[in-house]
């Protein structure tokens, strides 16, 4: 067909002869996106994202967000007769009468908990490539807002069901918000509109998590979106691949038909899961009241850190000027704001860090591969070792009973390792990046494993090594060092700028730490010794790679 149907090419018209259209389209349509499967990953966020909308829309049709008292009289006997608020009347409603009400209810927790998971996962992507560098750091900044409330928008959907485990959860919140000095017990009451619990928190939460926030989200994710289409691509290294252009498949046909099949994949996995294994069967835990608490019980994993800084953290607090001042409680303080507070913190500020340590002000579009740069992978494995301490701590409960070990021992481990896990993973992860660069180094210096096994006249045995090919070669070599700031005095042995005053030594210090050439590629064809000699940062020479065969290329 050379020309499109007239259904077709009759709107189109008409729609380009008012609003202009073709060219926007034809130039939008053609726009190059990379192939790599890492970049997929931030897509999951959107698709989780679309599902949440959809099928909280479906939910809010039957869900009651009073906290009003009813007698329950519906199918599910163990509670016929049970007195409950009309949140948790609702909700097992929409579990047991509301055809597919189950399903729907269950794929919108597991979209929840997939949402935050690929936020994650996306944004670990971007710092270990070092993607949120100029001119992306205010994209870096979106999603560190995106994730934040997240976690908002999760705890405030959890809450709702006014069940006996939801319950528990917005308890600790009461109780980190009157740890807050001089404003806590006024935010306490802001919140619950009186004393806890009161009767109108399931109502405002309802408004924060199906109007507010969620509006928030869909303006920082547009935002986000156009700031990503307007910017150029990051890429990995490869044959081809530079800083002015972007190796990849139009958005049309080629990735609108691999991200639609990817929305699919990823709404089938949500069904799958959703059919397959339950989750948060309220009905098992019944309604919430402040008398009852219940044993092993665990939130969503997002907040397991939570749960893991307040079971670690000792029983402190302050009396200010005695009694009379009030009571500082720093068991509840201290975990509810300082770990968080740490990684936020840190995600805020180390683009800002970096290129000040570095002075590094160039635009980025090739991304790193995370051996290439071993302290700021470093940093990243170790601060997945504390949340992953305080998250796997959360359970120390359940971890005590299933492995019939003392309680009191395991959160004395939790408290050692809280210190002693980051420093150790931050060491090994940088021994780790150094090896791997060693290995890049012999596959440039001697090529790849060939398999075949040669005898020499002597009688020595040796494996054949083959040149890598063109992709692998180029994707190595990608590799650019870490920009480091210039500390040489000039002719009159004036220093930089940078190094000037004790603030400007410690940059400098930490600049030759953080940055340089940790084990410089070399190959055969002239530009080194063949062999992977080479020089760290320090200016010291680095070990031969070891070698089973003569140089081939």
């Amino acid at each position: 067909m050379e020309t499109p149907p007239k259904f077709i090419s009759g709107p189109s018209k008409f729609l380009d002869d008012r609003l202009g259209l073709a060219g926007f389209l034809k130039r939008n349509m053609r726009k190059i996106f990379p192939d790599h499967w890492s970049f997929l990953l931030g897509e999951i966020a959107l698709y989780t994202f679309i599902i949440l909308l959809l099928t909280g829309t479906f939910l809010t049709f039957w869900f009651r967000p009073s906290m009003g008292d009813v007698i329950y009289d519906g199918p599910y006997a163990p509670l016929l007769g049970v007195e409950m608020s009309e949140a948790y009347a609702s909700a097992l409603e929409i579990s047991f009468e509301v055809r597919g009400g189950l399903l729907v209810r269950q794929i919108h927790h597991w979209a929840a908990l997939l949402f935050v998971a690929s936020l994650v996962v996306h944004m670990l992507r971007v710092f270990f490539t070092g993607a949120y560098r100029k001119p992306r750091e205010l994209n870096w900044l979106i999603g560190i807002g995106l994730f934040t409330l997240s976690l908002f928008e999760g705890l405030t959907g959890y809450s709702l069901p006014d069940d006996l485990l939801s319950g528990a959860g917005l308890r600790i919140t009461q109780g980190v918000l009157q740890s807050i000095p001089l404003i806590g017990t006024y935010l306490s009451f802001f919140l619950f509109n009186g004393e806890y619990p009161g009767t109108t928190v399931i109502e405002r939460f309802y408004a924060l998590h199906i109007l507010l926030i969620p509006g928030i989200l869909l303006a920082l994710i547009t935002a986000h979106l156009v700031l990503m289409w307007v910017q150029k691509h990051t890429q990995m290294p490869g044959k081809g691949r530079t800083e002015h252009n972007v190796v990849g498949a139009p958005l049309y046909p080629a990735f609108m038909g691999k991200s639609g099949a990817y929305l699919l994949f990823t709404l089938a996995v949500l069904c799958g899961l959703a059919t397959f294994a339950q989750i948060n069967p309220i009905w098992l835990f019944g309604p919430y009241s402040p008398a009852d608490i219940s044993a092993g019980s665990q939130p969503d994993w997002y907040m397991g850190f939570l749960e893991g800084s307040l079971r670690l953290m000792p029983p402190w607090e302050i009396n200010l000027f005695g009694t009379a001042g009030g009571t500082l409680p720093l068991s509840v303080l201290i975990p509810a704001l300082v770990p968080l507070g740490l990684i936020m913190t840190g995600l805020v500020l180390f683009p800002f860090l970096e290129r000040w340590v570095t002075g590094d002000k160039r635009e980025h579009h090739i991304a790193d591969r995370p051996r290439n740069n071993p302290h700021r992978t470093a940093i990243g494995i170790s601060a997945i070792t504390f949340y992953g301490v305080l998250w796997l701590l959360g359970a120390n409960d359940v971890i005590a009973s299933h492995f019939h070990i003392s309680l009191n021992w395991t959160t004395y481990a939790g408290r050692a390792l809280i210190f002693i896990g980051p420093a150790l993973a931050y060491w090994i992860t940088y021994r780790i990046c150094l090896g791997l660069q060693r290995s890049d180094a012999a596959v440039v210096a001697h090529g790849v494993e060939s398999g075949v096994i040669k005898r020499l006249p002597h009688g020595e045995y040796i494996e054949v090594h083959s040149p890598p090919s063109e992709d692998i070669e180029a994707h190595v070599l990608g590799k650019k060092p870490v920009p480091m700031l210039p500390s040489e005095p000039d002719g009159d042995g004036v220093p930089p700028k940078a190094a000037r005053g004790p603030l400007g030594k410690l940059r400098i210090k930490m600049s030759r730490a953080y940055g340089g050439e940790k084990i410089r590629l070399v190959s055969g064809d002239g530009h080194g010794d063949g062999y992977g000699h080479g020089t760290d940062v320090e200016g010291r020479d680095t070990p031969p790679t070891a070698r089973t065969g003569p140089p081939d290329h």
